[in-house]
């Protein structure tokens, strides 16, 4: 099964709804994955506004 990714977040969900932004809006079409692990030190982190530890997509279609 492809994993799916939050359009808004891109954050990566298994269930049906998106722990973060709580929207229903996803994709199976994504290019490439981080994984963020500590926030406050992460330079990516706050490049790109994420605010909770996680694996997000770098490209969502």
């Amino acid at each position: 099964m492809a994993k799916k990714v939050c359009k808004k977040c891109k954050i990566f969900v298994e269930g049906p709804v998106c722990p973060l932004c709580k929207g229903n809006q996803f994709s199976d079409n994504w290019k490439g994955r981080m994984y963020i692990f500590d926030v406050p030190k992460s330079e990516i982190a706050k490049k790109i506004e994420v605010t909770e530890k996680g694996e997000y997509a770098i490209k969502v279609k």
